[in-house]
């Protein structure tokens, strides 16, 4: 007998391979297996595709006995795809919920920097997934659901819809979120001059992050870099190496699953301690590590400030690591975490903000490829072709010094030494061009990489957002209960999304002032280089 499932909810499909489902409508289910979120059936019409699995509940025929014999008796059993079902993948169990988290020996062990990344349920970045997507469904029989599977593929559009799902989004806002959240956890939203905002973080600090030092284990057998990290609030020093960095990411994306938590710099397989990429690496990892103090939630939320302050007490360690792995303010809970202001917002100008912030968004996507392809096109031509070009001519002034010394007069001494000083002065100069983009180009696109992270981010946030609203659209029966719970998502995405745009602008304007500053300098340094050869002719006279 074919599955059943009732629909609980209204469904509009939008991508190639889903179906629309009406609630109460009965729908025939190809299988209980669950794709990233989605099940594969048929609705009413015949259509056959893709549709959300928290959006039914199967109704399951069970077979019991009576004294004449056996008879069917139908049952409706709601299945358990809640929020955290599909966030843990395919076939996991509840023990598999929380990512990355490892054994306690396999954090005392070598992690190569050659590893894989450690797997994160990586919602809100461009990571893969926790488990691989299948790009198919399974094989059935019939010529139309052979068609739906060669249609019914997970894209991204499909993955960013069981984002809301994947987050915990859906959960919160239908009442299945349960967490008791202490004073500490919670996260205030403000109304401020701009509109919703997280609080004014009381207690900012900053973080430094030393050169790399090489550490050696097993008695020499493994080598790893050890960076050292001092935080303003303690000034008291601590040792992390990259995996620790990386542990502590996917700990926080799965934490904040509305936060832009900035990605990491990528891992290398090879010339791990080569110097030019240490250098590179360090770069990133400050730029990350300012991201994180300046934020007023994630600069403070425990896991953070144990990886800042916990020393070499492997004890203590372990403990706040595992305290951090069995975190039950995650997924859906997370929201309860949310403490908004009191003036209810308007859901229309939300989704206006909102489409004005994918559109903004995108176009600066966009523009970052293009000013990371200006500017390291002009840094290739400063390295390569103006300094080739600055040292040729300079070496012909040069030839033509050599060239004039052969008359031998007294008189064309002088000339002769200012010719030859200007040709090195030229070849001087061609250094400082292949020297400059490290200077200041290279400033710039570091600036843009950590960009482009956290707007890879964004279309998941502002997914789970989206994925609030259109509940409420379709739900209007219970938009009171769902109102003020989509409230609270819309202001905690709005809230980042205005530090987003406070930090970009300080850091672009801090980086632009920078560069043209180091700009300025150099032509001051070309020009006095120009100066001193000018005056060479002058004391000849």
């Amino acid at each position: 007998m074919a599955l059943k499932a009732k629909v609980l909810y209204d469904f509009h499909s939008e991508n190639p391979g889903e179906i629309s489902i009406a609630e109460n409508e009965v729908v025939t289910l190809f299988s209980e297996e669950e794709l990233e979120g989605w099940l594969e059936g048929e609705n009413s019409r015949g259509e056959a595709g893709l549709f959300p699995a928290s959006y039914v509940e199967i109704i399951r025929d069970h077979i019991t006995s009576n004294n004449n014999g056996f008879s069917l008796t139908q049952t409706k059993v709601q299945t358990s795809y809640t929020s955290s079902q599909p966030h843990r993948g395919f076939g996991a169990d509840s023990s598999s919920f929380h990512t990355s988290q490892g054994s306690d020996d396999d954090w005392d062990d070598e992690w190569d920097d050659s590893s894989p990344v450690a797997n994160v349920p990586q919602g809100l970045s461009s990571s893969p997934p926790l488990h691989p997507v299948a790009t198919s469904l399974p094989g059935r029989g019939s010529s139309q659901q052979q068609q739906a599977k060669s249609s019914a593929t997970v894209g991204r559009n499909l993955n960013r819809f069981s984002t809301f799902v994947k987050s915990g989004g859906e959960a919160f806002l239908l009442g299945e979120a349960s967490a008791f959240v202490k004073d500490g956890d919670r996260i205030c939203v403000v109304m401020g001059k701009h509109g919703p905002e997280w609080q004014e973080d009381p207690y900012p600090f900053t973080c430094t992050i030393d050169d790399p030092t090489k550490q050696t284990k097993f008695k020499g057998m493994k080598s790893y870099m050890s960076y050292g990290l001092t935080p303003t609030h303690t000034n008291v020093q601590v040792n992390r190496r990259y995996k620790h960095f990386d542990w502590l990411y996917g700990r926080l994306v799965e934490r904040f699953p509305v936060i832009s938590v900035p990605h990491l710099p990528e891992k290398q397989a090879t010339g791990r301690f080569e110097e030019d990429f240490l250098s590179k690496r360090r770069k990133g990892l400050i730029w990350w590590m300012n991201h994180m103090t300046s934020h007023p939630v994630l600069a403070h939320c425990d896991v953070f400030q144990h990886f800042l302050t916990c020393g070499a007490d492997e004890k203590a360690w372990k403990q706040g690591k595992r305290k951090a792995e069995r975190d039950e303010l995650v997924g859906a809970n997370f929201f309860l975490t949310i403490s908004p202001p009191s003036v209810p917002l308007d859901l229309q100008e939300v989704e206006s903000k909102i489409e004005g912030f994918k559109t903004f968004t995108k176009k600066m996507d966009e523009n970052i490829i293009v000013v990371n392809t200006s500017i390291n096109e002009f840094g290739r031509k400063q390295i390569s072709g103006f300094k080739k070009e600055y040292q040729k001519v300079g070496q012909s002034f040069k030839l033509l010094a050599q060239a004039f010394e052969l008359d031998q007069q007294v008189f064309s001494v002088g000339l002769n030494k200012a010719i030859s000083y200007t040709g090195e002065s030229y070849e001087a100069i061609g250094e400082y061009f292949a020297d400059q983009p490290r200077q200041d180009l290279d400033l710039i696109s570091d600036l843009l990489d950590i960009y482009k992270g956290h707007l890879a981010n964004f279309p998941d946030i502002i997914h789970v957002q989206k994925g609030a609203l259109t509940k409420v659209k379709d739900c209007p029966k219970k938009e009171g209960e769902l109102h003020d719970r989509c409230n609270i998502i819309s202001f905690a995405t709005l809230a980042e999304i205005q530090h987003f745009h406070r930090t970009r602008v300080r850091d672009f304007r801090s980086q632009m002032q920078y560069h043209l500053r180091q700009q300025i300098s150099f032509f001051q340094k070309i020009t006095a280089k120009l100066e001193d050869a000018l005056q060479i002719y002058d004391d000849d006279q």
